[in-house]
């Protein structure tokens, strides 16, 4: 979101800089950026940066937004464990653009691809949401 023109309705659900805490309660990291699929308009993935000391060693991976099931004024709570969010493939800006890229993501999180057959959008992100 942070290289297109494009910017959230309203500051409040701006879900930048936000703690992301997994499923086993563990806080993984800050969300540093959304992705958006621009033909549709709708958040897609979560770039969250975890990991490291200090900002050294810090990993970035993208996150499905199917994961979240809550969002909080300070908090995005995913259902996945720390372990799998570690053990996610990287984010790679070079490749952003492949499809192949997404679909090793998707995977990895066992989640439908937006495209697939049958993809329903979930009902989140949207603050104040309660969920599992």
């Amino acid at each position: 979101m942070s290289d297109s023109d494009q910017t959230v309705a309203a500051p409040e659900e701006d879900i930048r800089g936000r703690t992301v805490t997994a499923a086993d309660d563990e806080e993984l990291g800050k969300i540093d950026d959304l992705l958006i699929d621009e033909d549709e308009g709708r958040v897609r993935f979560l770039l969250v940066e975890h990991g490291g000391f200090l900002g050294i060693g810090q990993k970035k991976t993208f996150i499905p937004v199917d994961a979240v099931t809550r969002i909080t004024d300070d908090h995005v709570r995913i259902d996945r464990s720390r372990k799998q969010v570690t053990d996610a493939p990287a984010y790679d800006p070079d490749l952003v653009e492949e499809q192949d890229y997404y679909d090793t993501v998707y995977s990895h999180y066992g989640y439908t691809p937006f495209w697939g057959m049958g993809y329903t959008y979930p009902p989140y992100p949207f603050p104040g949401a309660t969920g599992r």
